[in-house]
């Protein structure tokens, strides 16, 4: 029998290793950038086109490569960051696993220009799903220039599974983002289909969170410094006031390697307990420094996830680094006795001569235990400059009537409960609202009690449905337009979520760089809504549906929109309000079941209340 264990080709074992290395146009950004940054450049052009699917080009000015390393650098496992296996306890650099440019050469047609500063040509290099179809020497700038052609061009599975351009050109933001904000000395720039997105100077730290999330978050930030003989935490944080509804703003950099870590996470969300509103989340952008032979880093290939030594006692750094900082910089307002200077006066002591005694005028003749009531209704009232006939400027209703405005009745007030149970409206129906947050509506074998804001969610979102699938939102034109700015990354998803948002009923249209002006909102989300909380809580809810439901995005976007116009728990109707409600909520498809699965109505029939009553 002949041996049926074979090596792999190399072309094959390639595209196996593309598969962890390279999952979208994004992880071949990452790596390619940080090769740049490995090579010690100190200036980055990005260049994508369709989100990265015709074209990833960087440009760098590095040391660049020789002949021999630009052919080097394409076969698997070779790499000039290390040269033994104790030198991955010893890591500085951002690539180590040598895996990157061999597996993106698997997937998509490469061009390399490359030439050292000392020397007068460079080499030029095509490569096509690993195979190199030419190399020859070129007149080229110092550093490197990597372009990346049409990729999984050789894999149509993974190239169908690819995102819409502004979904897949959000997580390439996500990644320039994240390096640039770790190399503040680095000048970085992005430009998406011939237009520029990022334009990033060298600068400091604050600066560049500044450019990348938005001039307006320069009142936002904290400054944080602690330094331990454990780790040294730097950075910024956001104050509690700013805290948003969308993550998206939190960044943990590890010996600048941006990681993801729940606990660590976790650890800042308690430093802040009891200091932002419900269902927020803060901003951060930390730095932890720590000697690399404490961690390993060599987790997985997308070098995202990290293993300490002593994790507890880190989570405890953090989380006191934060609340220090959060006291040091106290947010809220102090007294300065130094420049109160009107306190100052009210304490400052005066001259005995120039204090004057108070003047209080004294009835003697009144006595409060006097039962001659027009004696001490008289004294009262010429004491507190009332007139005598105060009786008559308010007049108690001894009926005591119900205010035309609440159920429609007018009888007096002997029983409240049982007034409202028994006010009758259209249909014979009774209906009343319980603690403003249930309806309870009489019927026939009992009464069943409705959630009110279930309620109109559910109308909302089969109405919103209905909407996506004819295009035929009705829209109400808004007085005063109103803009909403957006970090480049949700401003892409924005993008990706405009055609449903216009057919629902916005109007919406760019406004500058990462803003939308907004001139019309549907019929059934009132003009006075807070326009940008409910876009980011669309943008937050979209991310986290997609994410754990697999929504789709038609469902996506009603359900958002219908959960944040929805009346809230708390709001008080009236019988017409009430009725109509209960009219809109049984002609929806599902009555009985909310948008997140639960129950809208419960029934109590005659039967079961005879039996709590033991009858």
């Amino acid at each position: 029998m002949s041996d049926i264990i074979k090596l792999l080709p190399d072309a094959v074992a390639n595209q196996i290793a593309a598969g962890e290395v390279v999952q979208r146009p994004a992880s071949a950004v990452k790596e390619l950038i940080e090769n740049a940054i490995d090579a010690g450049a100190d200036k980055i052009q990005l260049i994508v086109k369709e989100a990265g699917k015709a074209l990833i080009q960087v440009i760098d000015n590095g040391f660049g490569m020789s002949v021999t390393d630009a052919r080097m650098c394409l076969e698997r496992h070779a790499t000039s960051k290390i040269t033994q296996a104790e030198d991955l306890f010893a890591i500085r650099t951002m690539g180590f696993r040598g895996e990157a440019m061999a597996s993106i050469a698997a997937i998509a047609q490469m061009k390399i220009k490359t030439r050292k500063h000392n020397q007068q040509l460079g080499t030029c290099l095509q490569v096509e799903g690993s195979k190199v179809l030419s190399q020859e020497a070129c007149s080229c700038p110092a550093g490197t220039n990597i372009s990346v052609k049409n990729l999984f061009y050789n894999i149509p599975a993974r190239r169908n599974f690819l995102k819409s351009n502004p979904s897949e050109m959000r997580y390439i933001i996500d990644e320039f983002t994240r390096v640039a904000l770790a190399h503040s000395s680095i000048h970085f720039t992005l430009h998406h289909d011939g237009q520029e997105v990022f334009h990033l100077p060298q600068t400091q730290l604050k600066q560049r969170i500044i450019h990348v999330l938005g001039n307006n978050y320069n009142e936002k930030l904290v400054p944080l410094d602690e330094e331990t003989n454990v780790i040294k935490v730097k950075g910024f944080i956001g104050k509690p006031s700013f805290a948003k509804r969308t993550r998206g703003e939190q960044f943990f950099f590890v010996n600048n390697r941006f990681i993801k870590d729940s606990y660590l996470n976790h650890a800042v969300t308690m430093a802040y307990q009891g200091l932002l509103p419900p269902d927020t989340f803060p901003l951060y952008v930390l730095f932890i420094e720590i000697n690399p032979a404490k961690i390993d880093i060599n987790v997985h290939p997308t070098k995202t996830e990290i293993k300490y030594q002593d994790e507890t006692a880190i989570y405890a750094i953090i989380r006191a680094a934060v609340k220090r900082s959060l006291g040091l910089y106290n947010l809220t307002p102090s007294l300065d006795f130094e420049q109160e200077t009107g306190f100052e006066r009210m304490i400052s002591p005066q001259p005995i001569n120039e204090i004057k005694q108070p003047s209080i005028q004294v009835n003697a003749d009144f006595n409060p235990f006097k039962t001659d009531k027009n004696y001490a209704q008289q004294t009262y009232n010429t004491q507190q400059g009332i007139p005598n006939n105060w009786e008559t400027l308010y007049q108690i209703n001894t009926e005591n009537k119900v205010k035309q405005g609440d159920f429609g009745l007018d009888k007096p007030m002997e029983n409240n409960f049982e007034r409202l149970a028994l006010a009758d409206v259209k249909n014979d129906r009774r209906v009343f609202q319980l603690h403003n947050r249930y309806i309870v509506a009489q019927i026939k074998s009992g009464f069943m009690l409705i959630d009110q804001q279930a309620a109109h969610e559910r109308i909302l979102y089969e109405r919103f449905l209905s909407q996506l699938d004819n295009h035929k939102g009705l829209s109400q034109q808004m007085l005063f337009p109103k803009s909403v700015t957006f970090n480049a990354a949700d401003f892409e998803l924005m993008h990706d979520l405009l055609p449903d948002l216009l057919s629902i009923g916005f109007q919406i249209s760019s406004f500058g760089k990462n803003t939308l002006m907004i001139e019309g909102v549907p019929a059934d989300i009132a003009e006075n809504n807070n326009l940008e909380t409910i876009l980011e809580q669309l943008l937050e809810d979209y991310k986290n549906n997609v994410r754990h439901l697999k929504l789709s995005k038609r469902e996506n976007v009603a359900r958002t929109l219908a959960k944040n116009a929805a009346t809230k728990a708390g709001k008080q109707f009236g019988v017409e309000e009430m009725n109509t409600l209960i009219d809109q909520l049984f002609a929806c498809k599902m009555p009985s079941t909310s948008i997140i699965g639960k129950q809208i109505v419960v029934t109590f029939t005659l039967a079961e209340l005879a039996e709590k009553f033991g009858k």
